[in-house]
């Protein structure tokens, strides 16, 4: 039996779930969100709680049960208080901005580069253009949107340069060291 899988939702107040077939809706303060799960999963309320059962012991159906539990609880949580990612630009004149639902970065390159904002996301720029702050309903998205962003120019380990998620570490490298001690 899976661990994850069979523990009960509690549903946060101020949410709403309903299900309707294998789609599940989930509606509170921060948004709407929706799910269709697998039909291997079952899944009921029982009160002020979703519970989660597999249809048999087959190998597919263990795995799909505690999935299907994980994002329901995403979702609950999402429509409940919302996600949010925090990302740092490093380096000298890296910048964003926003430009209606887009965001442009200069990242060092010769051209500025250009990230569509998906719907029922917000994104705010922060601190002179150096931090993007994303928020959201929707886990995936949310963490999606973050990770192209930081795609676009990872941070490098010599100078730290480039898009980093805030607080995460860059292990440094030693740079060429003694260049002419050896040539003669």
């Amino acid at each position: 039996m899976s661990r994850i899988g069979k523990k009960p939702v509690e549903i946060a107040k101020g949410v709403k779930v309903a299900i309707n077939g294998a789609t599940l809706s989930f509606e509170g303060p921060k948004g709407k969100l929706s799910l269709t799960h697998h039909p291997a999963a079952k899944v009921r309320l029982e009160g002020n709680t979703v519970v989660v059962e597999r249809i048999d012991d087959e190998k597919l159906s263990r795995a799909v049960h505690g999935l299907t539990r994980a994002l329901i609880a995403n979702n609950i949580i999402g429509v409940g208080v919302g996600y949010a990612k925090d990302l740092e630009i490093q380096g000298v004149g890296y910048k964003a901005e926003l430009q209606g639902r887009t965001v442009l970065l200069n990242l060092g390159y010769a051209n500025q580069m250009k990230v569509a904002i998906p719907e029922a996301i917000a994104v705010k720029i922060e601190a002179n253009g150096t931090r993007i702050n994303i928020t959201g309903a929707d886990k995936q998205v949310v963490g999606q949107l973050a990770a192209e962003i930081r795609k676009l120019r990872k941070p490098e380990p010599y100078k730290g340069k480039g898009v980093r998620y805030v607080g995460e570490v860059v292990k440094k490298k030693a740079g060429k060291q003694f260049a002419g001690a050896g040539a003669k």
